[in-house]
């Protein structure tokens, strides 16, 4: 399969989700009877949208014709997607908004400088495929398999998806994997065409189910700030929130600010024991 036709089938399948989760309701159509499929139609979408089913079912479809900004608009707003959505939108159709950014996946040394000049902050360098590139003492000391792990498996995603009984257990583990796996998805899309991305997919949808079932639902996130919860194997329970900071195109400097005393206090104790 082309790259092309991979980002139309990746289209199709987005599309189909996007429209089956909008209820007639929400866009004031009645119900109707004998619905075989949740959410609207495929001509109820074409009609909000203002296109011609026909047109649209093909769209759908997958198959190669071409789409406009202003139909993309249109097709948006009916389905009401939110910004990262929208984005995902425009590069599966071959619509970019801005220029793909290269990554480089090169670590400076100034960028290990900064890291480690951080202290008691857990704080690494991340790509967009999720690998840890760099990261600084507390962070190993916080999660100690992640860093240790081979190449290929030195990746936050892969870990939480396939590590039963790491050190550092991520609370509401559940929710924060479906937001993982869904900001992965818009950094895929720029880089479909990537053997190595694609690989990795291959390979992280063959040992895990749990990944292969979410990454099937087609949901799309932006990076951002989140607040996250862990219990630690001897320190109990810590509390962070990480900022996620863009150091050149496509990598990130991602910093775990403790959110408490007890969390502050954990991390410094820690970090002695490691050295």
């Amino acid at each position: 399969m082309s790259v092309a036709e991979a980002r139309r089938t990746d289209l199709s399948a987005f599309l189909r989700t996007r429209r089956e989760r909008i209820t007639p309701e929400m866009v004031d159509l009645a119900p109707g009877p004998r619905r075989r499929t949740p959410g609207l139609r495929r001509e109820e979408v074409a009609q909000l949208a203002g296109v011609g089913v026909t047109w649209y079912t093909w769209l759908e479809q997958g198959r190669p014709i071409n789409a406009s900004s202003q139909v993309l608009d249109a097709i948006a707003r009916t389905l009401r997607l939110d910004t990262a959505e929208r984005h995902h939108l425009y590069r599966l159709a071959g619509q970019a908004e801005e220029p793909i950014p290269v990554d480089s996946g090169q670590v400076t040394p100034e960028m290990q400088e900064i890291l480690d000049r951080l202290g008691d902050l857990p704080a690494c360098v991340t790509n967009s495929r999720c690998d840890v590139l760099a990261s600084n003492d507390s962070y190993a000391a916080l999660f100690p398999e992640l860093v240790a792990a081979p190449e290929g498996e030195r990746n936050s995603l892969w870990q939480t998806c396939l590590n039963p009984s790491p050190m550092t257990v991520l609370l509401d583990r559940d929710h924060e994997l479906a937001r993982a796996v869904a900001v992965f998805r818009g950094a895929y899309t720029r880089h479909a065409d990537d053997p190595c991305w694609q690989d990795f997919v291959r390979r992280l949808s063959s040992e895990s189910a749990e990944f292969a079932r979410l990454w099937a639902r087609q949901d799309v996130a932006e990076p951002g700030p989140r607040v996250k919860g862990y219990k630690h194997r001897e320190l109990g329970m810590l509390r962070f929130s990480t900022t996620s900071l863009m150091a050149v195109p496509e990598l990130r400097l991602i910093v775990y600010s403790p959110m408490d005393d007890d969390t502050r206090s954990a991390m410094s104790r820690i970090r002695e024991a490691a050295r």
